[in-house]
């Protein structure tokens, strides 16, 4: 058995697959919806656990993707936190980068540190940018450093010296002289969460790190004990920002990885469907209970960033964390969405939350807000026995006296609002599917959507022909793909280093060096492991530049050894920052980071195929009513149990397909095919 969880900010996911022992296929799928925890997060896992009706003892492979580290910093639920830097350099954290994310917004709020200003500290040392000690570590003042650490209750500190991505010998003595005089405190250092450049990104993300520290080893721990107790054999998985599953020891010592690991697991997970089904350009859109995120994937590649930030809007700078994440683009918009109007009369959907309590107003929990799923259930998309995979039975009266505001203060009717609601909500994830197609050169009428999440398969019609995709993907239990997405991820750790050199001939021993101490970094970090150097597969990015400019370009070296041709790298920069800027240089190339993927294969299940029988499509229909379809009209429409369909079936929209953890609305210019994977695929038959 393999297993894989999803925490999300709404719903806790489960995935289980079992296979056969003698042939090593997987014999069928198991999956489990709990409400997410927040007080207490592993409760949800074992929730899901325990619906499943799972014998731990059985699993032999348990993943796990978790949002206790994006909650803690959201909600400002960490430790009390110090900083220790370079004399000098207190109030980099504060002065941050001093810019207007939105340049002619002068609603900018000045956000606070994380670390007020009495937390920060100096110490007398000093390397320069070729990571060349200047002036030595002075120790003298860490007795008073920590005794003020202790009046103030501290228990994580960061550690961040100027130049130390070079250097981080001065680091390295400093949590030696630490962990001796206050062994009761967390700390970390810089160099243990990013070895690349920029005083303030390098200081935000180690402080970040740090904040969230004790609270994300306590539930590790906590979750890590938990499962022993219920008989699991093997240590979990914990799913990363970057794509990629890694130890529970290496999240331990470094949390900060796992800042996105739900999203990233989702993309991944339609990325090895792209794989199965030949679909190599993708437009990956992921619907929850809180957030609708999306990615975009050209020839069965996702890029990696790590100018990644939290909180940032238009009329806030945010807070850079510089960890390797998948590009992805984020909006709180998603099934509990709040519907709300502002003071002159405009509705917003999002980004504030209903969450799982008290939820929706048709939970009837004591939610008094109107939903996006609320207003689904209006236009009739949700169908009763369905709702929250059949387990709750909407609450009319509720859903009729949280829409009773709204239609008083638009005149309009409940159905009114209710598409109103829709419309606003698809319009803000069109706005985000933009952001990673069209604003970066791509047309989306080149790429297939696969949407996933308990909300994707409601809304990803309308978002198609919107953007007038043609072909439309609703894997099989879409609703917990994300979970899905764990068991086809293998072991990653990415290692950046930032050393700038000009890209010609003389420099080409640096290069090599250089990977080389990477590659030895990674082989030393997966030995604890019982991974050896044959079980590591290594892929080569350098970030390159044209010389005086400030941003860079990601490339791939496809074929690096001793004899690359610089060249060739050149070459290759020059049509990726043409790709990215409409325009390429005549001036020398520098070479500003370094970075090395180091992956260990996980054995991967198979997408499992569904048998055929001779089933008739109409048998899987289960009821029939009214469904309003916004501008396409209402129609009489049936709805189907996803269950029983099977490959070959064909399906002519309009039509609703029900199933535990989502439902797939299919608007009346649509038709479906099932291919042999379970595989929703719906067609635009008439594009205007």
């Amino acid at each position: 058995m393999r297993v894989a969880t999803d925490i999300g900010g709404t719903f806790t996911d489960l995935v289980c697959l079992e296979f056969n022992e003698k042939t090593g296929k997987p014999t069928g799928v198991n999956v489990a919806k709990s409400d997410t925890t927040p007080s207490n997060f592993e409760e949800g896992i074992l929730d899901t656990i325990k619906k499943a009706d799972l014998d731990l003892k059985s699993v032999d492979f348990f993943a796990h993707g978790t949002t206790v580290v994006i909650n803690a910093l959201t909600e400002r639920k960490g430790a009390v936190t110090a900083l220790i830097t370079t004399k000098g350099f207190r109030d980099v954290l504060e002065i941050a980068r001093c810019n207007r994310p939105d340049l002619f917004n002068f609603n900018f709020i000045k956000q606070p540190p994380f670390v007020p200003r009495y937390l920060r500290f100096e110490v007398e040392e000093r390397m320069n940018y070729k990571g060349e000690a200047i002036k030595e570590l002075n120790t003298s003042t860490l007795m008073s450093i920590v005794n003020t650490c202790k009046e103030e209750n501290v228990s994580s500190i960061a550690i961040c010296l100027l130049h130390a991505y070079k250097n981080p010998s001065h680091e390295i003595l400093l949590i030696e002289k630490l962990s001796k005089l206050y062994p009761e405190v967390e700390i970390i250092a810089s160099y243990q969460v990013t070895r690349e450049w920029r005083e303030y990104e390098r200081t935000s993300s180690t402080v970040l790190s740090g904040y969230v520290l004790p609270i994300a080893k306590k539930y590790l721990n906590d979750l890590e004990e938990k499962l022993y107790d219920k008989g699991l054999k093997n240590a979990p998985y914990i799913m990363q920002s970057n794509g990629g599953i890694t130890t529970i020891n290496d999240v331990r010592a470094n949390p900060i990885t796992m800042v996105e690991s739900g999203p990233a697991s989702g993309v991944f997970g339609a990325i090895a469907l792209g794989k199965v089904i030949n679909k190599k350009d993708l437009i990956v859109l992921d619907i929850g209970g809180t957030t609708a995120k999306c990615a975009l994937v050209e020839n069965g590649q996702v890029k990696i960033t790590t100018n990644y930030k939290i909180e940032h809007s238009r009329t806030k700078a945010g807070y850079p964390i510089q960890t390797p994440v998948i590009d992805i683009v984020e909006i709180g918009n998603g099934g509990g969405s709040i519907a709300w109007i502002d003071e002159g009369g405009k509705m917003h959907v999002g980004p504030k939350s209903s969450g799982a309590m008290p939820g929706p107003a048709a939970y009837g929990r004591g939610g008094q807000n109107l939903t996006t799923t609320d207003a689904n259930i209006i236009t009739g998309r949700i169908h009763p026995e369905y709702f929250l995979g059949g387990e709750l039975k909407p609450d009319y009266k509720s859903i009729d006296a949280a829409v009773k505001p709204l239609c008083k203060v638009m005149n309009g009717s409940k159905e009114d609002i209710a598409k109103g609601i829709i419309r606003v909500a698809n319009a803000n994830m069109i706005n985000a599917l933009k952001l990673i197609s069209v604003n970066k050169g791509h047309d989306p009428r080149d790429f297939t959507m696969i949407v996933i999440g308990g909300g994707g398969a409601m809304h990803g019609a309308d978002l198609a022909r919107e953007l007038q995709v043609s072909e439309l993907i609703i894997p099989l239990h879409a609703g917990v793909f994300s979970a899905f997405g764990m068991l086809m991820s293998d072991i990653r750790r990415d290692y950046i280093r930032t050393n700038v050199i000009t890209l010609v001939d003389q420099q080409k021993h640096i290069i090599q060096s250089t990977f080389s101490e990477m590659e030895n970094e990674a082989i030393s970090s997966f030995n604890p492991d019982n991974y050896e150097l044959k079980d590591i597969k290594f892929t080569y990015y350098t970030d390159l530049r044209y010389a005086g400019q400030e941003h860079y370009v990601k490339v791939l070296l496809t074929d690096f050894s001793i004899n690359t041709s610089l060249e060739n790298i050149i070459e290759h920069f020059h049509k990726e920052h043409k790709k990215q800027y409409s325009f390429e240089l005549d001036a020398p190339v520098e070479l500003v980071n370094f970075h090395l993927v180091a992956e260990v294969e996980v054995e991967k299940p198979d997408f499992p195929t569904i048998k055929k029988t001779d089933r008739k499509v109409e048998d899987a229909i289960f009821s029939e009513q009214d469904v309003d379809f916004d501008d396409l009209g209402k129609h009489k429409t049936p709805f189907y149990h996803r269950h029983l369909l099977e490959p070959g079936m064909t399906i002519q929209g309009p039509a609703i397909i029900a199933e535990k953890a989502t439902t797939t609305v299919v608007t009346p210019v649509h038709k479906v095919d099932i291919d042999k994977y379970g595989n929703l695929i719906l067609t635009l038959q008439n594009i205007k």
